[in-house]
């Protein structure tokens, strides 16, 4: 395997850390991408890889993007990332979550854990038994933190709306064609908001149960979860895993809006070139989705109240709106316009 810079998703990370413990079967790895503006923050994902290289590839692109989302959401943070190496069939036990703990106590303090894919919040309270360097634990009514997912969704259904206004000219969801690949935490509040203000729904998901359910739950449309990214609609709203716009899928789209919590959603840069070109309202995935981060990052910081986590949140439509102004006046796509601010607020710019 290549050494880590020789990787293409290398950035000039700060830290990237490779941890082994044969006794509880933790392979993992985790990657600081900047503390410009603060200690590096960012879940742990627990995932099936089919090779660890692909482990590494995620870990540097999705540590690369916390440092995005938490510049451009104002936030005192840097970018770090997570992922724990699951065995196909494995299943989570408190030693093996303990000796991720141990691991990131041992970076003492330039990475900050949190909840992520295939992590739960019960999870994060093993893990914070084990290092003092974690958020997303289980908070009294009306304070910040707990689990990120439901204002993760919030900040994403506002997004989509900012994204209805600049593409469609209406304030409202109401009758807007709605597709949303990827129906867990996230994307399952995102429908319900959506659905609540009258949109036309067609769900996806892998888990074909979950999405049924959620289905009949809301009077929405099924499709297949592949099949879903070529669904004529108004808007297509990717809530699942990343690198699901490329050179073959964005010529197929029939939307007029891309706007979804999923990380990494462009495969490469040039795909953000792509999507302009098709004249389609792309909202940068670090920018709509920042909700969680911002929740997990106060408790944290001990800043602020559930009150304060929404004021936050509902910023990001004005932040996209400003990426889009920007996109139209200088003709770059916003995907660029959104990186550029990115890297400056780092000290990369």
């Amino acid at each position: 395997m290549s050494a880590v810079w020789d990787f293409a998703d290398f950035d000039d990370h700060e830290h990237v850390h490779m941890f082994r413990d044969r006794a509880s079967g933790l392979t993992a790895v985790i990657a600081v991408h900047s503390t410009h503006l603060g200690p590096g923050a960012g879940g742990v994902r627990y995932w099936h890889y089919p090779q660890r290289a692909a482990a590494i590839t995620d870990a540097l692109r999705l540590s690369r993007g916390m440092s995005y989302k938490n510049a451009m959401a104002g936030l005192p943070m840097g970018g770090g990332k997570g992922v724990i190496l699951a065995d196909e069939g494995g299943a989570k036990s408190p030693e093996l979550l303990a000796a991720f703990g141990r691991a990131v106590e041992s970076l003492g303090g330039a990475y900050v854990t949190a909840e992520d894919v295939g992590i739960t919040d019960g999870d994060m309270v093993e893990i914070a038994k084990h290092t003092r360097h974690v958020s997303g634990l289980p908070v009294a009514s009306g304070e910040a933190g707990g689990d990120p997912g439901p204002l993760t969704a919030l900040g994403v259904y506002l997004g989509i709306k900012a994204a209805i206004r600049e593409g469609l000219g209406s304030d409202s969801a109401q009758d807007v064609r709605i597709a949303i690949q990827g129906v867990g935490s996230v994307g399952a509040g995102v429908a319900r908001r959506l659905a609540a203000e009258g949109a036309n729904l067609t769900l996806a998901d892998v888990n074909l149960t979950r999405a049924k359910a959620l289905a009949d739950e809301l009077g929405a449309e099924l499709a297949d979860s592949a099949a879903i990214m070529e669904i004529e609609a108004d808007v297509l709203s990717p809530n699942a895993l990343g690198a699901i716009l490329n050179e073959q899928s964005i010529e197929r789209l029939k939307v007029s809006i891309v706007a979804g919590a999923a990380n990494n959603q462009l495969a490469t840069v040039a795909d953000g070139q792509r999507i302009h070109d098709r004249g389609i309202v792309y909202a940068p995935d670090y920018v709509i989705n920042a909700g969680g981060i911002i929740n997990v990052a106060l408790e944290y910081l001990g800043q602020g109240s559930r009150e304060e986590v929404e004021s936050r949140i509902s910023q990001i439509p004005g932040r996209l709106a400003a990426i889009w102004a920007e996109s139209k006046a200088s003709g770059t796509p916003a995907a660029a316009v959104a990186d550029r601010m990115a890297q400056k607020l780092i000290g990369r710019g």
